[in-house]
């Protein structure tokens, strides 16, 4: 691993001249993914990242791997790869609490994996870490804290640069068991959805906002009220985190011979965020292209595309119900659970690219999606942050005036807060 605030200005020429060397920028799960394939077979490869660490982006929060876009569970998959899960901490979980809009509560289960939380972050049990100690362990040297010219890398696996919905979410101490929760609240969290996560002890909850707001903190002192009413969390804040999603569907992923993986190529999940999946499966493709083991462009058009558009048309169906469409949806996976008896199949149909979801394309990629030339000449078709409605005015009530108040207190005594929450 090496350390420095140098900006790189001669890879290319050198590139140029050593014919295995490989560079990478990035290193978030993407860039890492594919650093650590082509480690491996030999090549000579360079991972170049802005920030100070993998995973200095996020703040400790927790994130789900899901489990349902392939019937393959995605750690085999992994290993087939010659990535190793064990690397970092996960906790799988079969069952959550499905949060109705009226507040019923009803729990999906299966037999299987539906999917693992991991946190992001620092810390050496992240996935982050995972993921620079196997490209480290396979011979790869990450440049931490380097500028580079994106046209001087084979591979670019960056992080967003614009906003198609923001997150906010409060980390904290709790007695709690381990607990996942699921809830579709128009109010509290506008198009979109909240959630509360609680792994040994630590717990965060988070809400989800896909349409425009000002004071957005209302929105997650309100989540938090809802919470502390119906859980008994003992809750004791830590932070405050923050974080944002850019989603866009690009004409090329490859461009001018470099590969565009994870969030740099689009590649997420337009419906809940479920990105990670997408992103370290772009990565590999993108090394086993270099490799001569694929075609990425048509690799990814094969296995990620579909569902990245059923993503995007499920999005594009969802900014145009309120709660009552999200109570149809959580009713309808109730009976369908009832009726097949595993409610991931429910999941998994969402994102099958069926003749229906097909034939609306046209519709969404003209209604939802604006076309923009990005500063390196790639074209895409981008979603951008929808416009607030008048519903999502009101008062915040006395419960969550007095979580924020709780939190002010908090922060004065040294808390962080890793986003400005006043508006979005």
């Amino acid at each position: 691993m090496i350390r420095n605030n140098q900006t790189f200005q001669t890879i290319y020429p050198i590139r140029k001249c050593v014919k295995e060397r490989i560079d990478i920028l990035g290193a978030g799960l993407s860039g890492l993914a594919a650093a650590t394939i082509l480690a491996k077979a030999g090549k000579e490869v360079h991972v170049h990242e802005i920030r100070k660490d993998s995973g200095a982006r996020f703040d400790g929060d927790f994130q789900g791997i899901e489990n349902w876009t392939s019937e393959t569970d995605f750690f085999d998959e992994m290993r087939s790869w010659g990535l190793e899960p064990d690397e970092f901490k996960s906790n799988a979980f079969d069952i959550i609490d499905l949060i109705h809009p009226d507040d019923v509560i009803t729990n999906p289960i299966t037999n299987g994996t539906a999917f693992r939380v991991v946190e992001r972050g620092t810390d050496e049990h992240c996935i982050d870490q995972g993921f620079k100690r196997m490209a480290i362990s396979a011979g790869a040297k990450i440049h931490y804290g380097a500028k580079v010219n994106p046209d001087d890398c084979d591979i670019v696996a960056a992080g967003p640069k614009d906003s198609s919905a923001i997150a906010f979410g409060e980390i904290f101490h709790t007695d709690h068991p381990n607990h996942v929760a699921f809830q579709l609240n128009d109010k509290l969290a506008p198009g979109a959805y909240s959630y509360l996560i609680i792994i040994d002890g630590i717990g965060l909850i988070c809400t989800c906002l896909w349409r425009k707001q000002k004071k957005s903190g209302r929105y997650l002192n309100e989540t938090i009220a809802w919470y502390d009413s119906n859980y008994d969390l003992n809750r004791i804040p830590i932070k405050r985190v923050g974080g944002k999603g850019d989603f866009s569907l690009p004409k090329k992923y490859i461009h001018e011979d470099r590969i565009y993986v994870g969030e740099a190529g689009g590649l997420q999940d337009f419906m809940w965020g479920f990105g990670m999946r997408y992103a370290i499966t772009s990565g590999v493709l993108a090394a086993q292209s270099i490799l001569g083991e694929c075609d990425y462009e048509v690799e990814v058009r094969k296995r990620l595309v579909p569902l990245i558009k059923t993503s995007a048309i499920n999005r594009f169906l969802m900014n145009r119900v309120g709660d009552r469409g999200f109570k149809f949806v959580a009713k309808y996976w109730m009976r369908d659970q009832e009726k097949k008896g595993d409610g991931l199949g429910f999941m998994k149909w969402v994102y099958q690219p069926g003749i229906f979801r097909k034939s609306l394309w046209p519709i969404v990629k003209l209604s939802m999606l604006r076309k923009k030339k990005l500063k390196d000449g790639r074209v895409v078709h981008r979603m951008p942050f929808r416009k607030s409605l008048k519903r999502d005015l009101w008062e915040p009530s006395d419960k969550a005036n007095h979580i924020g108040e709780q939190w002010d207190g908090v922060r004065k005594g040294g808390a962080s807060l890793s986003f400005s929450d006043s508006d979005t």
